[in-house]
């Protein structure tokens, strides 16, 4: 196959799946065209309990070790202003964060294994995982036992700040745990000209929201990532009454555990002591999502090994206090979470956001030659899958 041919057929599948975006858990339309993918080129897709996604195997000639790569498949509510002639055809979804472009390369990947299959010293599972936007995809897929037999895994996700031909690889942490937090706070309703017949919330709410500043930037070390945001005030529905009630949203990005338990509880009492100074009470629903990506060290070597030998640049990515799940599936299986450079562009999630296609089939022949080496490294005893311990810092 010529490198125009490829090059054409990988496009339009990339093309199909980014003018076809669906959201967290609706990916029907993009499943059954993964699965038709896989079945035309006689891949053997496992039967999963899955509403959304799936996942496919390659076995090698040879029996070996089990190594999975994971690509996730939903796209996110936003209304798309590229203008590209293959821009989304529907309304209020875009693939603004790359998933067309790893669903497209995973695709390829698997193509490429099994036509290359008697070489294979061991099995390949791909995960093509549903709603990593909702953060709880990855834990829909390992409820299914998919992992029970597997040995390490890769994911893979683009990086706009990467040139086309580049790929980020560093061990430790990657990307932030992301938690969750909603405020209520309750108060005694009154009439705004006698505020001293009512306790008033929003003033409750307007202390917290400034003084929850100081938890990261006194508590964490200051060469450490962490950031807690409030992003959503609600109070009130009149200009001439105190409201009886106010409601606070936000979140809490951090890179250890450590740092993650000492935010939360920070937070909670910092947010008790203000409401109790005022006579108000508080509320405080905590969600804890997906945890820190955290790269074990001993996938660096062959992950560079194979970037050298493709003739790929390797560069380091700076640590994001964006959240993945793949983290999930670190905390039981060794994992190793790779940048794939996809040029300059708008960031991520933005509705002018986009990838150079160009990029495309440098990461195909990159994640099939890992899968490939990994499977030879780890038979060889060259390479033992070590989970690294999760970061206290």
């Amino acid at each position: 196959m010529s490198h125009s041919t490829f090059y054409n057929q990988i496009t339009e599948t990339f093309h199909w799946f980014h003018q076809n975006p669906e959201l967290p858990f609706e990916e029907y339309e993009t499943t059954g065209r993964i699965r038709e993918f896989l079945e035309y080129h006689h891949i053997h897709i496992l039967d999963l309990d899955l509403k959304t996604g799936l996942a496919a195997e390659i076995q090698g000639a040879e029996e070996g070790p089990v190594i999975a790569l994971r690509c996730d498949i939903d796209a996110l509510p936003v209304e798309e202003e590229t203008q590209l002639p293959y821009a989304s055809a529907a309304a209020g979804k875009m693939h603004a964060c790359g998933h067309d472009f790893h669903t497209a390369v995973m695709l390829y990947v698997a193509k490429k294994l099994q036509e290359q299959r008697e070489h294979l010293q061991g099995k390949v599972k791909i995960l093509f995982q549903p709603a990593e936007e909702s953060s709880v995809g990855a834990l829909e897929v390992i409820k299914t036992g998919v992992l029970d037999d597997v040995e390490a895994i890769y994911g893979l996700h683009i990086e706009i700040n990467q040139p086309v031909g580049s790929v980020g690889i560093t061990s430790g942490s990657v990307t932030a745990a992301v938690d969750r937090f909603i405020v209520r706070l309750t108060g005694k309703g009154t009439h705004a000209a006698h505020p001293q017949d009512g306790i008033d919330p929003v003033l409750v709410a307007s202390q917290i929201v400034t003084l929850a500043q100081s938890i990261v930037s006194r508590n964490l070390d200051p060469f450490s990532q962490g950031l807690l945001s409030i992003t959503r005030v609600s109070a009130g529905n009149t200009w001439n009454v105190i409201p009886q009630t106010a409601e606070l949203e936000g979140t809490v990005r951090t890179m250890g555990r450590h740092n993650r338990r000492l935010v939360e509880e920070r937070f909670r009492t910092l947010v008790q002591h203000i409401a109790l100074s005022q006579g108000a009470e508080a509320e405080i629903d905590w969600f804890a999502d997906p945890p820190a990506t955290d790269n074990a060290p001993c996938f660096e070597p062959v992950a560079s090994t194979v970037a050298t030998e493709l003739g790929l640049e390797i560069t380091v990515p700076s640590p994001s206090l964006g959240g993945e799940d793949f983290a999930f599936y670190q905390e039981m299986i060794p994992g190793f979470f790779i940048h794939i450079g996809t040029g300059k562009s708008y960031p991520n999630h933005h509705p002018k956001f986009q990838v150079d296609t160009n990029a495309l089939e440098p990461a195909v022949d990159y994640f099939t030659a890992l899968a490939q080496k990994t499977l030879i490294a780890i038979k060889s005893g060259e390479l033992i899958p070590v989970q690294r311990e999760a970061s206290d810092d």
